[in-house]
């Protein structure tokens, strides 16, 4: 298969179950939304090393906010609902509650599964903190030098799907950068899903394993183009460049139409072929496989259970 002259490999991408929390973080402006933000997404890439994978679902403009005001969707995976619930808690405290004008509500309102958010800041009040009810929700109000910082009492976690993936094969640099930022735009208008990485794209793919026996993961030596004839290469043999994109979601739906609008909007003159990371099936219960995902006229369920 081939859109245009690009290859689409007949291989998958392996994907897992993660939890996820949405929060819906407001500020006066849009200059304090994107600080705060940036704060509470960094050093979220992947959890081979860091505590959450984050990064902005979608903008929101104040008519889509609970207070009127600028808003971002944040979105927070890890393995379990208790990792998911450390992480937001220390990223709340540390870098949304320190941004001036900031606040924070629940972005998942309808998930049966909650942990306490405002409820565990609160205690920064150093008793001086107050709570309100309103439309049946608890809010805290915690002071700050500021005034008051404004949190949801409670905030819902849920089950989604994380490591949808694809990897982007070009002749040169400058050919597969401009194909991962044409991809990682349109993902972005993917509602319910997130591209943790840096701008979205990952240089250093992983494989399971190392050599050395304290790391779990390390080189994914096989798309390394300077490697190629020193071990087994999974490139295009007149590849000179590989990027992978990596996205996580609310649901296989989601992840599948994100990957589906972001393969076909990186190939192009110059991207020799598109494949995607797997593990032999053996460890992500969820298989995305590309071919299938381009030919569907409607989105699949791509998740198939492993033996």
């Amino acid at each position: 298969m081939r859109i245009g002259l690009t290859e689409i490999e007949d291989t998958f991408a392996e994907a897992f179950r993660m939890w996820f929390c949405r929060l819906v973080v407001t500020a006066e402006d849009e200059y304090w939304l994107w600080h705060g933000v940036q704060e509470a997404t960094g050093y979220a890439t992947s959890v081979i090393a860091c505590d959450a994978e984050a990064g902005v679902e979608s903008w929101l403009s104040p008519t889509q906010t609970p207070d009127g005001r600028p808003g971002a969707g944040v979105m927070f995976f890890g393995f379990s609902a208790d990792q998911v619930a450390a992480a937001v808690r220390n990223r709340t405290g540390q870098c949304l509650m320190t941004c001036p004008t900031v606040a924070v509500y629940d972005g998942l309102p309808q998930a049966p599964e909650r942990f306490r958010l405002g409820g565990h800041i609160r205690f920064f009040g150093d008793g001086f903190q107050k709570s309100k009810i309103i439309a049946g929700q608890r809010y805290w109000r915690v002071p700050v030098m500021e005034g008051e910082f404004l949190v949801q009492d409670q905030v819902g976690v849920a089950k989604g799907v994380g490591g949808g993936n694809f990897i982007v094969q070009a002749q040169d640099q400058a050919t597969a950068l401009a194909a991962v930022r044409r991809a990682v735009e349109v993902i972005a208008q993917v509602p319910g899903v997130i591209t943790p990485f840096p701008g979205g794209v990952v240089r250093s793919g992983s494989k399971v394993g190392s050599r050395y026996k304290k790391l779990v993961a390390s080189t994914n030596d096989a798309f390394c183009p300077t490697l190629a004839g020193r071990v087994p290469s999974q490139l295009h043999p007149q590849a000179n460049c590989a990027y992978e994109i990596v996205i996580d979601g609310q649901d296989e739906q989601q992840v599948a139409q994100a990957m589906r609008a972001g393969i076909q909007a990186a190939a192009g003159p110059g991207v020799l072929r598109i494949s995607a990371g797997n593990y032999g099936g053996k460890l992500g219960k969820f298989h995305f496989r590309l071919r299938e995902l381009l030919q569907a006229t409607s989105t699949p369920t791509p998740g198939a259970p492993s033996p």
